[in-house]
């Protein structure tokens, strides 16, 4: 096989340069994947309509239950029925935004001005937490706490009469020890007692 003059020497330094680059690379990208938890409980969301059955959850498993009124089952979800058109926007909002429009410099998040990058992440974070405040979508992560935290206090209802239990158990095994130490040991009724005076 020819090789090309200039590029590769007789031990492949060329590969070898950027080979360990790329190896490099690669584990710098498999690094978060590895730093992700498996997650704790393992949690089913369902959705039910008017009066429908809840299902039952299965060993470890929470079940969380949103129920929607029984007139919204065949309606188009309350995410898709508005649209974002100007046109149907209040006007408080088209104030927002027209103040928004003339905005530079620092805290801006505009390519104008020094600094103008920095109000981008602060403008995010607003933005999420606004659309979290009017969202009149389901709050599956309030009812998977509420189904957490009913868990726990039954939890802690069975370790109690566990604890009562075993206690009463104790009662009834030392009891039984202190019986058997007043008694009698089983060669020492059979023999009478010693003469006096000897």
């Amino acid at each position: 096989m020819a090789r090309w003059p200039g590029i590769f020497d007789e031990d492949d330094t060329m590969i070898r340069q950027i080979a360990l680059p790329l190896l490099a690379a690669a584990a710098m990208i498999a690094i978060p994947a590895a730093a992700q938890d498996a997650g704790g409980d393992k949690v089913r969301m369902v959705i039910l309509y008017g009066d429908d059955p809840a299902p039952e959850a299965q060993g470890d498993e929470i079940v969380v239950v949103a129920r929607l009124p029984e007139n919204d089952r065949y309606r188009i979800p309350e995410a898709l029925r508005f649209s974002d058109d100007p046109a149907n926007m209040a006007w408080a909002r088209r104030v927002e935004r027209l103040d928004l429009i003339g905005k530079s410099g620092t805290m801006s998040c505009s390519t104008v001005g020094a600094g103008g990058f920095t109000g981008c992440t602060q403008q995010l974070i607003d933005a999420y937490f606004a659309d979290k405040r009017e969202s009149a979508n389901v709050r599956f992560s309030e009812l998977i706490a509420a189904a957490r935290a009913e868990r726990l206090a039954t939890i802690d209802d069975e370790a109690a009469e566990t604890q009562a239990r075993v206690e009463q158990l104790e009662k009834q095994y030392m009891e039984r020890l202190e019986k058997e130490r007043a008694g009698a040991l089983p060669g020492e009724a059979d023999t009478p007692p010693p003469p006096p005076g000897n």
